[in-house]
């Protein structure tokens, strides 16, 4: 694998803010519309790294010829895990952020999560951008709003003009991208890890990981927005049991991790209590990890 892949430096500047990696999988026109909202909309300028996995569509010839644009170029689509892992040499800045391509990014999105971490004052964080999507999948932590499904349907101008007007109060439980710790905090962790490639759950996972070394600060900021095309490569790939390395790893589910640790979707709270497990969830728990053996 790793005699695959190449990395390109090409930016200069110094003065730049967050280091944004956005993976990307032959997806080249949401990849662009991505990028160019980062260029329009963001309060700062930013170390942009984009992470190529075999570029067939025209996105590794479209990326090369973007002078300010550092990335990685991988013949294979690595997943998810070890592409911003590799990307990780690149970084220039303090503040490591990951977006996926299919997302669109609202005025002042940075300039929202800069702001709380002005107020945090540690590097001891988790924060997340609220997401903006076109459907209700049941998830408490996005605001549903209709600017289009995908690109040929997509209505910015609409969306710049009533986007901002959507933002929700802050929630507990940071998770999805985009998402943005400290590069120290990044380090300590070693990243997303690998056993969850191609990526069902790496989220998660990494979640957990914070939290062992320390971190309470979960927060998704609810006037940072994003809106997302949601999961344009997903259905393309073969997915991990993710749930399931979760629950091994762990000897907790994602579900109970989410409620009774992160509390996530629930209103923002900067105190989180260390939760306390009845026997009975402790042995089922259990129980489900025996049973997960088995079936291998």
């Amino acid at each position: 694998m790793i005699d695959s892949i190449k990395k390109y430096q090409k930016s200069t500047k110094s003065n730049l803010k967050f280091s944004l990696l956005i993976p990307s999988w032959n997806n080249l026109d949401y990849l662009k519309l991505c990028i160019q909202s980062i260029q329009k909309n963001s309060f700062y300028e930013h170390q942009i790294i984009v992470i190529v996995n075999e570029g067939t569509d025209g996105t590794t010839s479209w990326i090369d010829r973007q002078s300010d644009i550092d990335y990685v170029f991988s013949k294979e689509n690595i997943g998810i895990c070890y592409a911003l892992n590799i990307s990780r040499s690149l970084v220039k800045t303090d503040y490591v952020v990951y977006i996926n391509d299919d997302m669109y990014v609202l005025p002042n999105w940075d300039l929202e999560l800069d702001k709380e971490i002005s107020k945090i004052g540690t590097k001891n964080f988790m924060l997340s951008s609220t997401m903006i999507e076109p459907h209700d999948t049941g998830n408490n932590c996005v605001v549903v709003k209709d600017f289009g499904a995908d690109i040929g349907s997509f209505n910015e101008g609409l969306l710049l003009e009533k986007g901002s007007k959507l933002h929700k109060s802050d929630w507990r439980g940071s998770n999805w991208p985009p998402n943005i710790m400290h590069i120290d905090i990044w380090d300590l962790i070693g990243g997303y890890s690998i056993e969850f490639s191609p990526g069902m759950s790496s989220d998660h996972d990494l979640t957990r990981k914070l939290y062992e070394v320390g971190v309470r600060y979960f927060k998704g900021v609810g006037t940072s927005l994003v809106y997302h095309f949601g999961s344009k490569s997903i259905h393309r790939i073969k997915k991990n049991k993710g749930r399931m390395t979760f629950l091994r790893k762990w000897e907790t589910t994602i579900r109970q991790f989410n409620q009774k640790y992160l509390k996530r979707g629930e209103p923002f709270i900067e105190n989180i209590e260390q939760p306390k497990f009845f026997f009975i969830e402790n042995l089922v728990t259990k129980i489900k990890i025996i049973l997960s053996y088995l079936k291998v």
